[in-house]
């Protein structure tokens, strides 16, 4: 199994770390392949709630519903890797293969529709780590959620670079019927190659356009994320990016610079030097041109999409694209006077 990350860094909690020491072990080739080969694990998430509410000025969306914590995509970049920090986990090795399953997701949904004190909005699948990872195929609580959101009239928004949001067309069709839902697929690359190395568990980008084209047959409508952009790396195909997506069926289009806070930084830099040595430097330089000097940057407004030159450059050529190629357009309004709270596990009625 490809992995994205190829270190475990230390926990920031963790007031110790272990480093493992293999001088015993040079003759088990072996035990040593298996070291980069990790199995995925899956544990049951216990939690009690669903929904998680954000109020950052950067990110478009107030409420979201995460299935799943950790990623099997195993994007390099991923900026929830940080977030398995707080599990006891580590943002390498860890947030790929150790992944816990809310298994209750649909019922603690249900119950959060279900309460006298929501008023109804758009809530986000999901906002942290991707609904439509493959883990879904195994558990679908991502298709239980939907359609328990189908039920309700709730509408939502996806947030996937997995294929797999298509297996769940027949309930992202009547939900799309009704203004309830609309898709963003993120798509980084055309390059497979580069794809599979940057992200080597997600969907092709050929089978991601494919699946924009089907979701725009049906009616769903969906916009693409070009996201992250990384200077040096993939910020040159940002034209052919765009017009592919616009010819599959997109009607909208977004982007994000790449973002390297925290422990996410060690994870990207190691992949970034072992699978792209000879743009490495290069690469580095650039986004350091887009932060300041630095890697990261957190002030609200610089976050998502840099600053200088570079990014600059990087803003001008995506808005002179999706201009060119009509991705402008706002996404349909959606209609929250359908919503009805659905009827609670207990099975007790409203009585007003």
């Amino acid at each position: 199994m490809r992995h994205g990350a190829g270190i475990d860094p230390p926990n920031r909690f963790d007031k110790t770390h272990h480093e493992a020491t293999l001088e015993h072990c040079e003759w088990d080739d072996e035990y040593l392949q298996s070291l980069d080969h990790r199995p995925v694990e899956y544990s049951p998430d216990t939690s009690k709630s669903i929904i998680s509410e954000n109020d950052s000025p950067d990110v478009p969306f107030r409420y979201s519903l995460n299935p799943y914590r950790g990623c099997q995509h195993g994007c390099s970049y991923c900026y929830a890797r940080n977030s398995h920090e707080y599990l006891g986990f580590n943002a390498g090795l860890d947030f790929e293969t150790k992944i816990l399953v809310k298994h209750d997701a649909p019922a603690l949904f249900r119950d959060f529709l279900a309460r006298d004190a929501w008023q109804p909005e758009a809530i986000t699948f999901s906002g942290v780590t991707d609904c439509y990872q493959p883990a879904e195929r195994e558990f679908r609580l991502t298709r239980g959620c939907l359609e328990v959101a189908l039920e309700a009239r709730q509408p939502i928004g996806v947030i996937t670079k997995n294929a797999l949001v298509v297996r769940d067309l027949d309930l992202l069709q009547r939900m799309a019927a009704l203004r309830l839902v609309y898709v963003n697929l993120s798509i980084t690359t055309l390059d497979p190659a580069l794809a599979r190395d940057m992200e080597p568990r997600t969907s092709t980008p050929a089978a991601r356009l494919r699946a924009i084209k089907m979701l725009a047959d049906a009616g769903v409508p969906a916009r693409v994320m070009t996201a992250p952009i990384i200077p040096g790396l993939n910020d040159s195909e940002i034209p052919a990016l765009l017009e592919a997506a616009r010819d599959a069926g997109a009607t909208s289009a977004g982007y994000v610079l790449l973002r390297l806070p925290l422990t996410v930084e060690p994870v990207f830099l190691e992949w970034l030097r072992r699978s792209q040595p000879l743009k490495a430097a290069r690469v580095e330089g650039l986004i350091r041109e887009t932060r300041g000097g630095k890697l990261s940057q957190s002030a609200w407004g610089e976050r998502m999409r840099g600053s200088g030159p570079i990014a600059e450059q990087i803003a001008r050529l995506f808005k002179v694209f999706s201009q060119k190629l009509g991705l402008t357009k706002s996404l349909p309004e959606q209609d929250f006077s359908q919503f009805v709270p659905p009827k609670p596990r207990s099975g007790q009625l409203r009585l007003f």
